[in-house]
């Protein structure tokens, strides 16, 4: 199979798999317990004013009708208006999508930069207690909850030391002209620095331990001997020569990367009470804002599944040895 046909029946596969997300979120909604029209219209509002906002919504039509408006909206990029605050889903979406981004990368650079280094670490110190105990905070930092060490985090640092903020992304007092000043400012890092951190420790273990089977296969390569019998340092060997050689692999990872913090930010945004798009996605279930809910859960189910997709594009291209059978 050549590289075109991968690509070709990849991009089915992502369309079959977004279209089976779009339509068990859809059937997910419908089954939740509640009634989404009591926070869509007032117990006061005449019974003729009530009924043309519940059409209006179209949630007096069937659930095939539904389904198929859902879609279109998919297709179409319009996801209809906000139960709670009748504003269109995507004005919503892009109040709330750069604080998110603003938080994802940060914590993926801070993931990436330590991940690597410590992977390095690891390798060079191959058997020693040294790598051990990476291998091990990789391994364990995983099975922890990413809210758990977030509360944690809040109660020692927040609460008990008060050296941290407790919630939010700027202080009520201060009141920037613009975004790029906001997130500029001393005021905005300083609220960053807990749930970046928090979403980056969530994250660093991916690429700790990649880095370090590609640093252990690359030590193994011939190039390595020659730089030792050149007489250069055992530090230059493995930071300059082996680890150029080994990062490929873990940048091209870097997608699925995306992928795990997209899963970890919709809990850290929560407890952080960081205004991203997790957090308006948790409020808006909570709120049965079916529109918001699931124009958000689409958004990050998407980003998970188009840059899996991609990562595997890559590693085609990139690297010789992938069959496309």
């Amino acid at each position: 199979m050549s590289k075109v046909n991968y690509a070709l029946r990849r991009t089915g596969q992502l369309v079959l798999t977004i279209w089976a997300i779009a339509t068990m979120l859809f059937a997910m909604f419908r089954m939740m317990p509640g009634d989404p029209t009591v926070f869509l219209v007032d117990e006061q509002m005449d019974p003729d004013q009530r009924q043309a906002l519940i059409e209006q919504y179209g949630l007096d039509a069937p659930l095939h009708e539904q389904y198929i408006e859902f879609m279109i909206q998919i297709v179409t990029l319009d996801l209809g208006l906000s139960f709670h605050s009748r504003r269109p889903v995507r004005d919503v979406i892009a109040i709330y999508l750069p604080n998110t981004l603003i938080l994802m990368l940060t914590a993926l650079v801070l993931a990436y930069i330590f991940g690597v280094t410590f992977g390095v670490i690891a390798a060079w110190a191959r058997g020693s207690g040294r790598e051990k105990l990476l291998v091990v905070l990789a391994l364990v930092q995983r099975s922890f909850p990413s809210f758990w060490v977030g509360l944690v985090v809040l109660w020692i640092f927040g609460a008990y030391m008060d050296v941290i903020p407790m919630s939010g992304m700027t202080s009520r007092e201060h009141r920037p002209e613009s975004f790029f000043m906001m997130i500029t400012s001393i005021d905005f890092l300083w609220h960053l620095i807990a749930p970046a951190s928090v979403l980056a420790f969530y994250s660093m273990g991916y690429p700790l331990l990649l880095m370090r089977n590609n640093m252990l296969e690359v030590l193994t390569e011939d190039f390595i001997d020659v730089c030792r019998a050149k007489g250069l340092s055992e530090r230059k060997v493995m930071f300059k020569h082996a680890a150029r050689n080994a990062l490929l692999p873990v940048v091209t990872a870097g997608a699925v990367a995306v992928g795990y913090a997209v899963g970890g930010s919709v809990l850290i945004e929560t407890v952080f009470g960081w205004p991203g798009i997790g957090r308006e996605m948790v409020n808006a279930v909570l709120r049965r804002d079916y529109p918001v809910a699931q124009g958000t859960f689409i958004l990050l189910a998407s980003t998970v599944v188009f840059m899996n997709f991609f990562a595997d594009l890559l590693y085609s291209w990139l690297d010789p040895r992938v069959t496309y059978d």
